[in-house]
C-alpha cells in the first residue's frame, strides 16, 4: 500500500543485533533505507544518527533512549524494543514527543520458563559446585545434600506470562505448586495461591522471582524476607535486577541459610561483554550466575525480531498502536477510497472540539473517525475524503497542543 511519505525515505536504525527476521519483515513491507548494528550506541553516537533524521529505532536492552536523545530525534516516529522490557527508554518524554514505543514483553516466555526448570534442578542437585570440583581435578562422587525435584514445594512470586508456565512444567515433573500475585490470577493445572509473600516463603523449597521492577518490588528479597525462607531453600531471580538484595543474598549463601542460588539479573549489568562483571555473589558455593540470558534463545529473538518489526510496519502503514507503551492504543482496517490522518496530542480539554470544527469548517464529510487518550496524550485517526486531505491537514497541525500531525496514505 503506497503512503504518503514515500517507504524508501523511511529511515530505520536497528542496534545491538536485532534478529534478521526483523529486517527480512521490514524489506519485505516495503523499506529498504535500514542500517543494522551489532552494537549499542553512546549517547552522543544516537544523537548524531538521530540529527540525521532516523524515523525508526530497533534497540535492545544496553541501548539507552535518553531524554536528551529524543530531543535531538526530530523525525522519530517510533521506537521498537526487541526485548521484554521498555526501561532502557525515556518514556514520558517519548510520550510527550508523540513517539511510538513498543516491545515484545511475551516473545521469550518460554525461553526463560525452561531455564527456571534447568537452573532449579542443577541448583538441587548441586551441580555448580560439582562440576567447578571435577574442573579441578577433584572427585565429589556423593548423594548428600542433592535432592530431586519430585515432590519439592515450588513457590512462584509473580503468577504471570511466564510464572504460570513456570508452573505448568513444574507441575509436569512432580512438584507441588504454590503461587503469590498481588492480582488475583486463575491457577493453571493443581497450582495453589497463598494469601502472601511471607507464607510462600515459609513453605517453599524453591522460589522463583517473576515481578516487574517497580517502587513495590525493590529488594523484594532481602535480609528480612530470606530469613522467611526454608533452610537450605534455593532462590532464583530471573526478572529485574532490583528485587533482590544482592549482599543479603550473599550473607544467606555463606551462612548455609540458603542451600543455593541462581541469579540472571543483577542491579548493576555491564553494558558490553568486553566490560568486567564482578558481583557479592562470585565464587560462592552452589551458585549459577548468568548474563541476562533469560530468554537469550535463537527461537525467542527470532520471535521476538517478528513481533516487534510487526507492530512497527503496522504502526507506520496503518496508524495500528496496539502494544504502545506511549500512545493510546487503537487498532482499525484500511478505509478504502480515503486519505487517512494521524493527529497525536496533548490530553488537554478543547482538542477533539478543534479537530471536528476544523473539519466542519471545511465542509468535509468523516468517513471514519478513532479516538483513544491515556494520562498525556490524546489520538485521532481521521478518514476523509482524498480530496480535501491536504487542506485539512494544514489547518490540524495548526490546532493547539499539537504534538505532531501527518497523513498515512
Amino acid at each position: 500500500m503506497p503512503t504518503s511519505f514515500p517507504k524508501k525515505k523511511i529511515k530505520i536504525l536497528l542496534l545491538e543485533g536485532i534478529h534478521p527476521a526483523a529486517v527480512e519483515l521490514l524489506r519485505k513491507a516495503g523499506y529498504t533505507q535500514i542500517e543494522a548494528h551489532k552494537q549499542a550506541l553512546s549517547e552522543q553516537q544516537l544523537i548524531e544518527k538521530m540529527q540525521a533524521g532516523v524515523h525508526i529505532l530497533g534497540i535492545r536492552s544496553k541501548t539507552q533512549v535518553t531524554p536528551t536523545v529524543l530531543e535531538h530525534a526530530p523525525r522519530l516516529l517510533a521506537i521498537g524494543c526487541f526485548c521484554i522490557g521498555t526501561n532502557q527508554v525515556a518514556l514520558e518524554h517519548a510520550k510527550q514527543s508523540g513517539v511510538a514505543v513498543f516491545n515484545s514483553p511475551y516473545s521469550n516466555t518460554r525461553s526463560v520458563a525452561e531455564l527456571v526448570i534447568a537452573e532449579m534442578i542443577m541448583l538441587l542437585r548441586r551441580i555448580p559446585e560439582k562440576n567447578r570440583a571435577a574442573q579441578e581435578g577433584l572427585w565429589l562422587k556423593a548423594a548428600k545434600g542433592c535432592y530431586e525435584v519430585r515432590g519439592k514445594t515450588l513457590g512462584i512470586v509473580g503468577y504471570g506470562h511466564i510464572g504460570s508456565q513456570v508452573s505448568v512444567l513444574a507441575e509436569a515433573l512432580g512438584l507441588r505448586v504454590v503461587y503469590y500475585d498481588i492480582v488475583p490470577k486463575l491457577p493453571l493445572g493443581n497450582a495453589t495461591p497463598v494469601h502472601s509473600l511471607y507464607e510462600l516463603l515459609a513453605m517453599s523449597d524453591v522460589v522463583t522471582l517473576h515481578v516487574p521492577a517497580d517502587e513495590s518490588t525493590y529488594q523484594l528479597i532481602n535480609a528480612e524476607t530470606l530469613a522467611l525462607m526454608k533452610t537450605g531453600a534455593v532462590l532464583l531471580n530471573l526478572s529485574r535486577g532490583g528485587v533482590v538484595d544482592i549482599d543479603a543474598v550473599a550473607t544467606a549463601l555463606r551462612s548455609q541459610h540458603l542451600g543455593g542460588a541462581g541469579i540472571d539479573v543483577f542491579p548493576y549489568e555491564p553494558k558490553g561483554n568486553s566490560e568486567l562483571f564482578q558481583s557479592p555473589l562470585q565464587n560462592l558455593p552452589n551458585t549459577l550466575l548468568t548474563p541476562h540470558v533469560g530468554g537469550s534463545t535463537v527461537e525467542a529473538q527470532e520471535s521476538i525480531g517478528r513481533d516487534v518489526a510487526l507492530k512497527l510496519v503496522n504502526f507506520i502503514d496503518k496508524g495500528i498502536t496496539i502494544g504502545s507503551h506511549t500512545i493510546p492504543e487503537i487498532s482499525l482496517p484500511i478505509k478504502q477510497g480515503t486519505h487517512r490522518i494521524l493527529h497525536i496530542h496533548h490530553n488537554v480539554p478543547g482538542v477533539l472540539s478543534a479537530i471536528n470544527r476544523v473539519i466542519s469548517d471545511l465542509n468535509i464529510n468523516i468517513e471514519g473517525q478513532y479516538l483513544s487518550t491515556n494520562n498525556k496524550v490524546g489520538y485521532v485517526v481521521l478518514d476523509i475524503a482524498q480530496s480535501s486531505s491536504g487542506i485539512a491537514l494544514d489547518k490540524l497541525r495548526g490546532i493547539e497542543h499539537t504534538i505532531r500531525a501527518r497523513m498515512l496514505y
